[in-house]
């Protein structure tokens, strides 16, 4: 059975049996280690470059280390060092980039709970101080009996989490991104669980100091094992700050910890569900007397999974993703983080210019088509409140959808729609029971189905047999699964109350998943990204739109400055209100556009100026040809600079409605290097000179600069990569100026 099992690997099987004869034959996992090349040389030495900056030239690699079976996973910017003997644990966690430690303390690869039994995976006991670790001291160290033991490892490169089909411009990123996998085979010790086998996988990314853990579990018994609860990452970090007293609130170690189990959020902080940074128990010796420092790394799903795995079934965990900080400089970590994204999600990369049509009828759908085909749009999606239903199941409607998908396909646009999930109540027999009160209606927005009650499940298989039959290209997803567990022990897809997260995150994830294969795009107001989702909201207040139209305009460059901290600005939707939305009347409203061509205007020059979308919601995109023009004027900037729009933003000021505020785009490997844009929001115009970061553009000691479409001159930079640039603006204008190598 085992063996079986472990055939469902592919080419790994290859070099996992050998290991694994190896093991039970009484022999140490030592020939696969000995198979591993050396860290030696110039390839030992960290990069010496800045990593944001200059192309890393230490692709990720898997090592033998100096101690016989030591296994290095390093490229350059970290370090993880494991021991394979006399159990597997992570002994050495380096920040080559400054030269310090991360780990202080050995813990077990993981923690699984099978039918209410606790297991280690691997570790290794008997450290004494655990402020800090000395190399002499893990000699020392001995085996958890309890543990499960690693008896196998096998390395490979990074494989594809799912499809990534390319249907649009995006970065030229690889997918799956380059770099190295190590897995380690763990068995139980003999008792009921034997032949249950735990994989821990870990990948180290190329050219960013990112690595990645999960563990997948394959039930060779004969019989049924119950996943209870797991924790598949324990990290004892050394600690950002030591307080004797309990401070407000504690800063936590410099790594940007993300799983795929997220929901919930439009950013990380409030969507990641597994991420706990708490207390070490074991850490006696730190500053704090009260022992509550929160430097214990965490992760495991906050209920459950409680699952229950028959026999030869397989279950994979969350991801987590670790991403060490080399500054607490906020750009550069945000430069960091952008980077991250780009790398494991590059979908997020795609950035169309859409447009939200007010009526899902045919005629309205094809005069919005025609009109954003002429002025270079991409995408139309038909909007809430449109009358499209991507529930239907009548073929006279998916025949017009698909007529409609296809003649905007002939047209080069791409046509979705928009469907509600979360947030609407379906009945008490198909909605969330709430645990505590055993009923319907506190869900988190209120009322929300449950994803595994045949509703649930009747809905996905609508939404998956209706893209099939249309075409249709763009989902817009409102009210995405937001992690609300049931009670209910009679919907079809979950057992009760325990598995009830699991089993419909899932749902939606592998949902996700399928349309990122199809080339789908994916606009949902939720942190799906690690699970195929292309956009979220940027972050504004929905009432706002309906503010006089003058406040709407400073007040959506705020959004921009602040959302791209962390978002590329592909990664975020605005909105522009070209008809009322949320009240406001007349002074909120930009129709009848051609009456209101300087405030419309306005919205276009700083969403394509931040190299953000909005969504453009109206029945028309222009109604004169004045309009058009204008229109055509802020696309056709933004098509013809928009690999570096797209690039990252260095945040230079925040708008304030005083003064000049401004955005610098960088990427060092385009010819565009950098493009700078620059606002005035005041009745005058305004001559200042600005200070221009170019040290990210990676342009050294001089530059050539061109404001709008004119001459490029040469600049000199001084020791700051920075040069001073006089701009002047017009009144209630933007500018930009183009910057390159010279």
């Amino acid at each position: 059975m085992l063996l079986t099992v472990l055939r469902m690997y592919g080419t790994w099987y290859r070099t996992l049996v050998p290991a694994l004869a190896l093991a039970q034959g009484g022999t140490p996992i030592r020939a696969a280690w000995d198979a591993l090349p050396a860290l030696a040389g110039e390839r030992a030495q960290p990069f010496a470059r800045d990593w944001l900056v200059h192309d890393v030239d230490r692709p990720a690699g898997i090592f033998r280390g100096g101690h016989p079976g030591e296994v290095l996973l390093d490229n350059g910017l970290v370090r993880l060092t494991l021991r394979l003997e006399p159990d597997a644990a992570l002994v050495g966690y380096e920040d080559l980039m400054e030269r310090e430690t991360i780990l202080r303390s050995v813990r077990p690869e993981a923690l699984v709970t099978l039918d209410g039994v606790e297991y280690p995976l691997g570790g290794l006991q008997g450290q004494v101080e655990h402020a800090y670790l000395l190399p002499e001291w893990i000699e020392a160290l001995t085996a958890d009996p309890k543990a499960f033991r690693c008896v196998a490892l096998r390395t490979g490169k990074i494989r594809e989490r799912f499809a990534w089909k390319r249907a649009r411009w995006s970065e030229d990123r690889p997918w799956p991104p380059p770099g190295v996998e190590l897995q380690l085979d763990f068995v139980p010790p003999q008792g009921p669980h034997a032949g249950v086998t735990i994989t821990v996988h870990r990948e180290l990314y190329d050219g960013l100091p990112l690595s990645a853990k999960w563990f997948t579990i394959a039930n060779g018994t004969n019989r049924a094992v119950r996943l209870d609860s797991y924790v598949s990452e324990l990290l004892a970090a050394v600690e950002f700050e030591s307080d004797v007293e309990r401070p407000k609130g504690w800063e936590t170690p410099a790594i940007h910890v993300e799983t795929d189990y997220s929901f919930g959020g439009f950013r990380p902080e409030s969507a990641e569900q597994g991420v706990r940074w708490i207390p070490d128990p074991l850490y006696e010796s730190q500053v704090n007397y009260q022992r509550l420092t929160p430097n214990l790394l965490r992760v495991a799903p906050p209920v459950g999974p409680g699952l229950i795995l028959a026999s030869g079934e397989r279950y994979e965990s969350l991801r987590t993703w670790q991403l060490v900080f080399d500054s607490t400089e906020r750009e550069r970590q945000g430069l960091a983080r952008r980077r991250m994204y780009r790398t494991i999600a590059p979908w997020c990369t795609e950035n169309p210019i859409l447009m939200h049509v007010r009526s899902a009828e045919p005629q309205a759908v094809r005069l919005a088509i025609d009109q954003c085909a002429e002025l270079g749009f991409e995408m139309v999606i038909m909007t809430f409140g449109s009358g499209f239903d991507i529930e239907s199941e009548d073929p006279a409607y998916i025949r017009q959808i698909k007529e409609l998908c296809d003649y905007g396909r002939s047209k080069g646009v791409d046509l979705g729609g928009y469907s509600l999930l979360a947030s609407r109540r379906i009945s008490d027999e198909h909605d969330v029971i709430d645990p505590a009160t055993g009923e319907t209606g506190q869900a988190r927005f209120g009322n929300s189905p449950c994803l595994e009650s045949a509703w649930g499940q009747d809905y996905f298989r609508k939404l998956y047999a209706f893209i099939e039959a249309t075409g249709l290209a763009v989902l817009e997803h409102d009210g995405s699964y937001p992690g609300d567990v049931c009670a209910s022990t009679k919907h079809p897809g979950h057992q009760g109350l325990d598995d009830s997260q699991w089993r419909q995150f899932r749902r939606i994830a592998e949902f996700y998943r399928w349309c990122r294969a199809g080339g789908v795009y994916l606009n949902v107001p939720d942190w799906y990204f690690l699970n195929g989702s292309s956009k979220t909201g940027m972050g504004y207040r929905e009432t706002n739109w309906s503010l006089p139209r003058e406040r709407q305009i400073v007040l959506g460059r705020q959004n921009l400055f602040d959302g791209t901290w962390s978002k590329t600005p592909s990664m975020g939707w605005m909105f522009v209100p070209l008809t009322e939305y949320h009240g406001g009347g007349a002074a909120a409203t930009l129709e009848p556009l051609s009456e209101h061509l300087e405030a419309y205007g306005a919205h276009l020059a700083n969403n394509f100026g931040a190299g953000a979308q909005a969504c453009y919601r109206g029945p028309r995109l222009y109604d004169t040809p004045a309009t058009r023009n204008m229109v055509k004027r802020w696309v056709d900037f933004y098509r013809a600079h928009r690999a570096i729009l797209d690039s990252d933003v260095i945040h230079l000021r925040r708008a304030d409605g005083r003064d000049l505020d401004a955005l610098l785009h960088v990427n060092p490997r385009l010819d565009e290097r950098a493009l700078l844009v620059v606002y005035n929001p005041t009745s005058a115009p305004l001559r200042r000179e600005l200070e221009v970061p170019l040290y990210y553009a990676g342009l050294d000691d001089a530059a050539l600069v061109a404001r709008e479409e004119g001459e490029p001159q040469r600049i000199a930079l001084d020791r700051r990569w920075t040069t001073s640039l006089e701009v002047e603006v017009p009144a209630g204008a933007m500018s930009w100026w183009v910057f390159g190598a010279p």
